[in-house]
This record gives C-alpha cells, sequence and structure tokens, in this order.
C-alpha cells in the first residue's frame, strides 16, 4: 500500500507532477489528508486523477479506527487501529485543561523487551512508516476537532515501539506533523520517549530535532537496570546520563527521566539516593509513575506510602521531580495491553 501522507509536499508535488498536475494540486490534496479524508471524499480534486492514483495503489491515510473506549473516570480514550495489512496498534487521547494530547505509536509491537511493558510481549513485528505514524494523528484529530478547537494539540511518542529504533521514519514524522501545510503542529508540543539509545539520542540532537526528551531510566544503578530493561547491557547509566545531558547542552531542551516504581525493587531509600547524586546539577525533571500491572510480568507496583517516601527524598534535595497522574485506569490504558487482549480475542473466533 501506497500513502500519500507518507509524503512531503515537495515529493507530493513531484508525484502529482507525474500524473500531469500543476503544483497548486499538491496543496489541496495536502488539506485533504491533514483532515482525515480518503481520496474518494476529495471533492475538489478531478475524477480521472483519483481514479489513477487509486489504480496504482495509493490512498491518502495509513489506518482506520477499529475501535475506541472511553474512560468513565476521566475521559481518557483509547484507539485500536488497523493498519492496511491487518497488523493492529494502539494510541491514547489524554484531555487536559490546555488541550488534548494524543500518544502514538511507532511501531508494531516492540523489541526492546523492558520487563514491566506489554508492548514488548510479542516482539517486534515491523516497524511503522511516517504517514503511518501521521495517520493516528490525523484520524484523532478528524474525529475530536470542532471549529474552534484542534482535535490534537500535544503529541508524545509513548506508545507501543521504541521511536529512536525506527529513526528515519519517526524524524521523517516529526517534519511532517510540524509542516505548516500539515497539521502545523508546534514543534515544543511534542515528547519523544526513549529507553535510552545514547547514539541516536546524540542523532537527534545533532540533526537539529528538539522534541522534549522523555528517558525511560526505572532503575539507577547498571546491574539493577539490566534485571529490568535489556537495552542497559549495551549502555551503562552513567553512557545514558551523558547522553542526556548533550542533548540539553545542544538543544536546550531540559530532559524528563521517567522512573516507574516497582515494589521492592527500585523504590527503596538507596536507589533515591542514587537518583538524586545522578540528577544534581542537571536541568531536567522526574516523573515518578504508578506501575500499571501487566499479569504476564507479574511485577507489582509500590503502594503510595512507598511513592512517597521516594518522592520526599528527590524533593528534599532538591531535584525536580512529580507523581504522573495515571489515566485511563478503567480501559487498559497501559500501552499494549489492549492490542494483546484484542488479537488473542480474535484469535479465538
Amino acid at each position: 500500500m501506497k500513502l500519500l501522507c507518507d509524503l512531503t509536499l515537495e515529493e507530493l508535488k513531484t508525484l502529482l507532477k507525474e500524473y500531469g498536475q500543476p503544483s497548486f494540486r499538491a496543496k489541496q490534496m495536502m488539506s485533504h489528508i491533514v483532515s482525515g479524508r480518503e481520496l474518494g471524499d476529495m471533492s475538489n480534486i478531478p475524477k480521472e486523477l483519483i481514479a489513477k492514483l487509486k489504480e496504482d495503489g495509493w490512498r491518502a491515510i495509513g489506518i482506520r479506527i477499529e475501535r475506541s473506549f472511553t474512560s468513565s473516570i476521566d475521559g481518557t480514550v483509547k484507539y485500536l487501529y488497523e493498519l492496511y495489512d491487518g497488523n493492529i496498534i494502539e494510541g491514547v487521547l489524554m484531555r487536559y485543561k490546555y488541550g488534548n494530547t494524543l500518544c502514538v505509536s511507532t511501531q508494531v509491537g516492540c523489541a526492546m523487551g523492558c520487563r514491566f511493558c506489554a508492548s514488548t510481549l510479542g516482539g517486534l513485528v515491523r516497524n511503522l512508516s511516517a504517514g503511518e505514524i501521521l495517520s493516528q494523528v490525523i484520524a484523532v484529530s478528524a474525529l475530536n476537532a470542532d471549529k474552534d478547537h484542534r482535535g490534537v494539540t500535544n503529541v508524545v511518542l509513548m506508545g507501543s515501539g521504541e521511536p529512536l529504533d525506527n529513526y528515519e521514519n519517526v524524524t521523517k514524522f516529526l517534519g511532517l506533523l510540524a509542516s505548516e501545510n500539515g497539521l502545523n503542529i508546534s514543534k515544543r508540543n511534542v515528547s519523544l520517549s526513549t529507553c535510552g539509545l545514547c547514539e541516536r539520542m546524540i542523532r537527534l540532537a545533532d540533526e537539529g530535532f528538539t522534541p522534549v526528551l522523555t528517558v525511560s531510566l526505572h532503575a539507577p544503578f547498571d546491574e539493577m537496570r539490566k534485571k529490568i530493561m535489556p537495552v542497559a547491557n549495551k549502555y551503562t547509566v552513567a553512557q545514558l546520563m551523558g547522553a542526556a545531558k548533550y542533548y540539553f547542552e545542544k538543544t536546550g531542551r531540559r530532559v524528563i527521566f521517567e522512573y516507574s516504581l516497582i515494589a521492592g525493587e527500585n523504590d527503596t531509600k538507596e536507589c533515591a539516593e542514587e537518583l538524586v547524586r545522578l540528577m544534581k546539577g542537571f536541568s531536567c525533571h522526574v516523573n515518578l509513575i504508578h506501575l500499571n500491572y501487566v499479569k504476564e510480568r507479574g511485577l507489582k507496583g509500590s503502594d503510595e506510602s512507598a511513592i512517597d517516601k521516594f518522592r520526599k527524598i528527590l524533593d528534599n534535595n532538591g531535584v525536580s521531580c512529580s507523581v504522573r497522574r495515571s489515566m485511563g485506569s478503567d480501559i487498559e490504558g497501559a500501552c499494549g495491553q489492549l492490542r494483546r487482549k484484542y488479537i488473542q480475542e480474535n484469535k479465538k473466533e
């Protein structure tokens, strides 16, 4: 399947030129694409062109929303998307006072193997193209927009997959997302989460990309982190901190560290004190996270008392930190859970 949403405006102009079309046609079509319209819904585009594009295997966007589930607690919406090869991915729309934030997936499955994550249970199936990532934003934005407000104002690359393991497609997506001829979502409103692929973090900064970088740390000691995150067998905590500091120095964007608290493992006083040592003198923020329970993993999250004690150690030592609010808990909001349940249920049918 060939996707028009994979193309920049200039690439779309080049394609349409091959079909004998004037350059202004590309802007017309781009407007339709980012509004979530398929080829057959583009009323001001010549029917002959539409027919030829379809004949040649082109589609406007790369997904369809298969199902959605809305939380009765906080209004969070979980989406299951079907790709055109039949694969399933998911995303989450979180509603805040400042706007709507969409969590997008960058891969089908994940190869990173983190112990607490459901997305990686089936391994990596394939990368998503830039247009398939963009299609998630297009579809949800079109569904939730009204005449006064955008459907999606902020994007976080924190769904299934490791974004920096799909570097070329993800960086092209960042450009498409920010394009003034596209969705025109500000670069300052985009966050990218990584488990810590250090060379790619540095490359991201060197190539001028400036999303808010969110680093999954989850343990301050190398041996402990190796037990939680296989990626730690390649990169030490010191290397990870070095790459994060480089990113901050190069881009001026404060780095966020994510730390999911696992009962009896990484929630000790010693861990908190080592985290303080790592963060001292660095313009960063630590997000303490309530661990989502994944039955296949069996890890239990720390209780409120342990989380509060951990937070106070950071706070009392001048480390900027907060406890992230859990959202969508009644709709299996944790990444990968709903997709896995859907696949298992459909196998039984």
